[in-house]
């Protein structure tokens, strides 16, 4: 078993031992984890897996240089040769006028997230578990097979101790369980899945209603059609809804807009959704699967709105991409250990809007319903969007038919504007939209 008693003590020693080499500042993480997974397929458990590790970085700045170095060994003996190498990697490398420690890092509050559980399941509740799950797909009508059902239970520590004095703690635990049917047979056959993971035991679907829902999803997209090519709303499944914040945030990151990379380099302050229209981050959600109380530089979180009535209200910043900006960090620095810190959202989220999804689509005489998006056709510099899809057609207001072998386009910029959220918001995945409508997509198919 891992000691997690003397992290903090290790990485003191270690930032002294930087300093003795002839860094000016510096910083180190370590991240500790263990993990217990297990997968089932047809009654009998294929694996059981469990791993226990630790990380170890460090970054160290000479003036405006700064290098990196990783370990995963932790072995307080060879602290001062990791940091003689580290010191000696930066005095060689060009200076970085944007480089060094966040302005921004305060000591940790005491904040209440609620992010350790402490029931920590063994082996044979794992296996249960994910038999529950695959027997409620397998008896699903129409699934013909199962690609397995999982379960699995994970602990993770992060340690962050800089030389201005920052030195924080976290500690998140997560429980998940997964399932994936097939129904039909030969070409005809069709496969979905379901899965739920949280922080607590207490908050995880029951297993039998993931495989339910798996094996469901399986059926009903058995027989697709490939509809012809039309300019038409789409709406989005609340499980792919998501991937449309995904994109506002890389485009927000500020890394990206430092570069000038961005479609959205020039709309800070300026209205890119439609009046009413809010994305918020909310770093502090309890139990949140993305919740911290401070960043990867020590930065307290905040809750914000990223977008407020319509309008771009903030990048996502870390310290560096701030000082490129002329700006405070935001407290939106991730980082692992072999890297810098970089921007990164955490609990991010459509704001539901008020139609229930058969209102939001009772207009629509001809559209499509997206329950899967393919591959990652988005170009971030100019905002055009083109990803494979399936799900189903619309049809006088109601889901009809499945189809598949489509491709949806358009533009983020257009979408955004025309983008119209349901009111069936909840919060399951980290990044949460509720069912979201979208006027005036191009599908192309047959």
């Amino acid at each position: 078993m891992i000691d997690h008693s003397n992290h903090l003590d290790l990485l003191h020693d270690l930032l002294a031992r930087a300093r003795a080499a002839g860094a000016n500042a510096a910083d180190a993480v370590l991240i500790a984890g263990s993990s217990l997974g297990v997968q089932q397929r047809l009654g009998k458990t294929e694996y059981v897996e469990r791993s226990e590790g630790r990380d170890l970085g460090l970054r160290v700045f000479v003036g405006q240089k700064a290098a990196i170095v990783s370990s995963t060994t932790i072995d307080p003996s060879g602290f001062a040769m990791l940091a003689e190498r580290a010191v000696a990697m930066a005095r060689v490398v060009p200076d970085d006028p944007y480089a060094g420690l966040a302005d921004t890092a305060a000591p940790p509050e005491p904040v209440l997230l609620d992010l350790e559980d402490a029931a920590e399941p063994d082996v044979e509740a794992l296996v249960a578990r994910s038999a529950t799950a695959e027997e409620a797909a397998l008896a699903v009508s129409g699934i013909t097979n199962s690609e397995g059902a999982g379960a699995g239970f994970s602990r993770t520590e992060a340690v962050l101790v800089t030389s201005a004095g920052f030195a924080g703690r976290s500690v998140r635990t997560s429980h998940s369980v997964s399932a994936t049917a097939l129904a039909g047979s030969g070409t005809g056959m069709q496969r979905d899945y379901d899965y739920h993971t949280t922080v607590h035991l207490a908050d995880l679907d029951n297993p039998a209603k993931i495989g339910c829902s798996a094996g469901e999803r399986a059926v009903a997209r058995l027989g697709p059609d490939r509809p012809k090519t039309a300019k038409l709303p789409i709406v989005y499944d609340p499980r792919v809804a998501g991937s449309l914040l995904g994109h506002l945030a890389n485009a927000i990151n500020g890394a990206s807009i430092a570069r000038g990379t961005s479609f959205l380099k020039d709309k800070l302050g300026q209205r890119i959704f439609a009046s009413g229209i809010t994305v918020r981050d909310d770093p502090r959600r309890v139990r949140g699967l993305r919740s911290r109380a401070f960043d990867g530089e020590g930065t307290p979180t905040a809750a914000r709105a990223l977008i407020e009535d319509g309008v771009l209200t903030t990048w996502l910043l870390d310290s560096r991409s701030a000082r490129q900006l002329g700006l405070v960090s935001t407290g939106h620095a991730a980082r692992g250990t072999g890297g810098p810190p970089s921007p990164s959202p955490s609990n991010l989220y459509l704001v539901a809007g008020t139609l229930t999804p058969a209102e939001l689509m009772a207009d629509i005489a001809l559209g499509l319903y997206v329950t899967e998006l393919i591959g990652m056709g988005v170009n971030g510099v100019t905002g055009d969007y083109s990803r494979g899809a399936a799900g189903f057609m619309i049809r006088d207001g109601a889901i009809a038919e499945p189809a598949a072998e489509i491709t949806i386009a358009g533009n983020l910029l257009e979408m955004f504007a025309h983008l119209t959220p349901a009111d069936d918001l909840v919060f399951r995945r980290g990044t949460d939209a509720p069912t979201v409508r979208i006027d005036g997509m191009t599908m192309a198919g047959a």
